[in-house]
């Protein structure tokens, strides 16, 4: 489907056009006619989808048909990140460059007192979208600085994460305070249990729309190496041997493990950069605009980059260390082979995370060719993914023998109200 044959008004296919933005992708297509329609929607979709313009662009046209209070915060887009809010945000100053009476704001933490200034001047004139992460926004409604009963939009983006980091009870704090008629807009990549009783309490009568993207691209060649840990470094010596990989970044789920191998890497020359949680909002700013501008060949981070954020020409991805998460391997590795790019992948395996990496080749249905150990490195342990649960001890058995009780399953109110609809100028 084209964009032009949707019914979003001119002022935003004006700015698609002038993007080069022509055909919808799936989630697109399945997504902006139910949310013009006014339905509550629940979006099943990883990052590279087009989920966020899903979103944006069928809000924006009907905030630019007018009938919403102005002066007013009209839409919330809720944000795991600050990375992933400042991302929104900048798609929303291109979808919405030829609308002139809709204004945006994002507002996220570790910033310095100037930013939080203009955010509370923003919020209190009311800007009509709000991109926010949890915890900051909640420290402004504290605050005072937020009026939310005139909003008509409420967006979860990468809802699954926000649970994941901890974000549930301030979700609904927010949520309490939004009127009872809004449409509410949740995406997620996965589905677990969590999610469906979210969804089930803040949506009403919503529309599901699944897009079936949970594997790697088929462009990226998965690789690994099975090594012992104190292997990994000789490892990444090789890979960077001759200092000619770029547009690189390298995965590790600990923030000290990142400061010592970007140590270890510009000890040999090697041109990178360093993404956690320790930086401040300015440095990682710099960072991000480093890596982008290709000032940095390499970016040696944590997850806070592996979902939403967009930077097309990633060439390598390598993981440190084998993700928790089926999915956030798929998230990891997805930042290479974009925009119908090649890429390469290869993850260090060590003994005790086989029986993770084999839950990740079950997961997407592959097995995962292993690299042979490079020269002088020693010998590979044999890749073993099977877990063997080790045999109780003989002796006083552990606890009671007791059975099974199902648990009680929550109710759920299934009350559905009316939803006004929304009037078009000339309608």
């Amino acid at each position: 489907m084209k964009f032009e044959d949707t019914y979003l008004n001119d002022n935003i296919l004006d700015a698609l056009y002038d993007m080069r933005f022509d055909e919808c992708t799936p989630i697109q297509e399945k997504c902006i006619p139910e949310i013009l329609d006014y339905r509550d929607l629940i979006g099943i979709a990883q990052t590279g989808t087009g989920k966020t313009a899903a979103y944006l662009l069928p809000i924006l046209s009907m905030l630019d048909d007018g009938g919403y209070p102005k002066d007013a915060i009209n839409c919330i887009i809720m944000s795991p990140t600050r990375e992933l809010a400042q991302q929104i945000d900048q798609a929303m100053q291109g979808f919405g460059y030829y609308l002139n009476d809709t204004s945006s704001v994002a507002v996220y933490g570790g910033n310095d007192g100037t930013r939080y200034d203009q955010e509370i001047k923003s919020l209190k004139l009311g800007a009509d979208v709000v991109i926010a992460t949890p915890g900051r926004l909640l420290s402004h409604i504290r605050m005072g600085n937020v009026d939310l009963s005139k909003v008509s939009f409420f967006v979860l983006d990468e809802a699954d994460r926000m649970l994941d980091m901890g974000f549930s009870d301030d979700i609904m704090q927010i949520v309490k305070l939004l009127p009872e008629d809004r449409q509410t807009i949740m995406f997620s990549a996965t589905m677990p249990q969590k999610i469906q009783e979210l969804a089930k309490t803040i949506l009403h009568d919503p529309v599901e729309v699944k897009i079936a993207v949970s594997k790697p691209a088929e462009k990226i060649r998965q690789m690994a190496y099975v090594c012992h840990d104190e292997q990994k470094e000789g490892i990444i010596r090789h890979l960077f041997k001759n200092n000619k990989m770029k547009r690189v970044i390298l995965f590790s789920g600990k923030k000290d493990k990142v400061k010592e191998i970007s140590r270890q890497l510009q000890k040999m020359g090697v041109n990178c950069c360093q993404m956690h949680s320790d930086l401040t909002q300015q440095e990682r700013d710099n960072v991000m605009f480093e890596f982008k501008a290709g000032q940095k060949d390499v970016l040696v981070a944590t997850d806070i980059v592996a979902r939403g954020i967009d930077i097309d020409d990633i060439q390598m991805v390598i993981n440190y260390d084998v993700p928790r998460d089926c999915e956030d391997y798929v998230h990891r590795i997805g930042r290479t082979a974009r925009a119908d790019r090649d890429g390469e992948a290869i993850t260090l395996v060590n003994e005790k995370d086989m029986y993770l990496f084999g839950r990740i080749e079950q997961f997407i249905g592959k097995t995962i060719e292993k690299l042979p150990m490079p020269e002088g490195l020693g010998d590979a342990p044999a890749y073993k993914p099977v877990r063997h649960d080790k045999p109780r001890k003989s002796g006083r058995p552990r606890g009671k023998n007791r059975k099974n009780e199902p648990q009680k399953k929550k109710k759920y109110s299934k009350k559905q109200k009316d939803k006004p609809q929304k009037q078009k100028n000339g309608e």
